[in-house]
This record gives structure tokens, sequence and C-alpha cells, in this order.
């Protein structure tokens, strides 16, 4: 189900995996959620899916609830494992307990984890059909405006590389130290929680349970302590990198390299020296 504005004479099937067998593009003009709660129920009542999933992401955990809502369906968030067609496993606590969770419901609504599994291969799905479903705009709710910050950096989601900084940058206006880093290895930049609170940078750059989940192949974290919900948000990474002053902080408990240094002296030589 395509929920955003390309028609499909836009896509290009070698541009898509074989898996993908069918691509429905709604008559909306708006992706708000009760839209496409409605828009889902619709495709469900036509075609009789057994499993509705989207990715844990804000949008997903957004749209989900409500949707499992419409169709009287108890939803299964964040799966980071898929046992069978109807179990499943997800994350409690930070992190800390993982719950195997079986559903009964005749369709299982989910949202997935996208950095808990690997990426697809994209091999072209020529026979791909196209649809169109005609949908009634709902009244519930009405779009006023989006406000969607623009980069030229790698989206925090999907980057192989992510530097990220908490309270130790002190100010917002040292957060150009990691970008420079970030653009030598053409990486994003996030934030800990702790940075955003402070008024640092946006909390569209917030790393952790309450913002982004990311496993990039290397994730740098500077002057992050290592709080448990940060940790929630990035310990799946491949490579973690910690530089912080304090050789004792929890950070350095999850990372594969630690540097106990002041970081306004190791950025810049790290930076220098890639």
């Amino acid at each position: 189900l395509s929920t955003n504005s390309i028609s499909s004479d836009r896509i290009d099937p070698s541009s898509l995996p074989s898996s993908i067998k069918s691509i429905i593009f709604p008559t909306i003009k708006t992706a708000l959620a009760e839209t496409i709660a409605d828009t889902v129920k619709k495709a469900q009542e036509l075609n009789s899916y057994t499993h509705i999933v989207a990715p844990a992401t804000k949008f997903g955990s957004n749209v989900l609830p409500r949707t499992a809502a419409v169709l009287e369906a108890s939803p299964i968030s964040d799966v980071i494992d898929v046992l069978s067609d109807d179990t499943f496993i997800r994350p409690m606590y930070a992190g800390n307990a993982l719950a195997k969770v079986q559903s009964t419901e005749s369709v299982k609504v989910l949202t997935v984890r996208s950095t808990a599994f690997d990426k697809v291969e994209v091999d072209g799905s020529p026979d791909v059909e196209m649809t169109e479903l005609e949908v009634e705009e709902q009244n519930i709710t009405q779009f006023v405006s989006a406000n969607v910050s623009q980069s030229d950096r790698p989206d925090l989601g999907s980057a192989s590389v992510v530097v990220s900084g908490g309270r130790g940058m002190k100010s917002g206006e040292n957060f150009p130290l990691l970008e420079k880093l970030a653009d030598k290895m053409n990486g994003a930049v996030g934030a800990s929680r702790a940075a955003v609170d402070a008024g640092y940078v946006p909390n569209d750059l917030q790393v952790g349970q309450t913002g982004k989940v990311v496993a990039p192949d290397l994730y740098i974290a500077v002057g992050i302590s290592g709080a448990i919900q940060h940790l929630s948000g990035m310990k799946d990474s491949k490579t973690i990198v910690a530089i912080n002053c304090d050789k004792e902080a929890p950070i350095f408990q999850v990372a594969d390299y630690g540097v106990v240094s002041d970081l306004f002296d190791a950025v810049p030589e790290l930076t220098e020296k890639i």
C-alpha cells in the first residue's frame, strides 16, 4: 500500500524486490492516520490479507494502532523476529527483556523494527500488479501543514554511519564538530535525549527508546553517558565507538572501542586523520 503521492507510472519494476507482487495506490490527498486506517480497512475487505505490516517508525506507530482498532484486532508492536506466521519476538523494558507473543487474530497487525532484519535483495518484479483504490476522505481531522527538515546527509534511520552527541557537547553551537566528522564518512548526525531536552538540536535527531532506533555499521557516541533509554536505540549497531572523558560512563560497557579523552580534543583529531 503506497501512502505517498507517487503514481504507478513513476515506479520502475526493476527497482523492486521480486517478493512484491502487488502495489495499491489509494486516492487520498493526505497521509493522515485516520485516512490510512480507513484505506487499509477497505483493502482488507477486498483482499482478506493475513498480515498487515508497517515499520516501527513514528509514522507506523501512528497508523497501525488505529488500523488495528478499525479491524478489531490486537496489534503487536516493534517486532524484531518472526518465529512463525503467528508467533513473534518483541523487546520490552527498553530492550532488557524479550517477549514471545502469539497472535490468535485472523489478521495479524504488526509494526516491525526494520533495523532488526536484513535488507531484501532488489532483483526486480516485472509482473507486479498496480491497482488504484477509491477511498473517501475522512472528516475527523484536517491536514494543516508539514514542517520537514531538509538535509544533504543520509537519513538517520538508514545511514551506515551515525555520529551522535550528548550532554557533553555543552551547547548546540558545538554540534558542527560532529557534523564535520559525519560528513567525512558520509554519515548522519544523531543526539541523545539529554542533548535534545537541553535544546542543543531538534528532536528529529534523537536516538533512543523515545526517539529513533538505529543499527548502523558504525555508531560513534560522543559525550554520551549511556543511559538505558539511549542504549535501547543503538545497541544493535555493528561497531560502537565511545568518546567520553569519564572512564566509568556506562556507554563503555557496550562499546567495541572506547576513547577516554576530552571530546573537544578527540573529535577534531579524529576528523583530521580520516
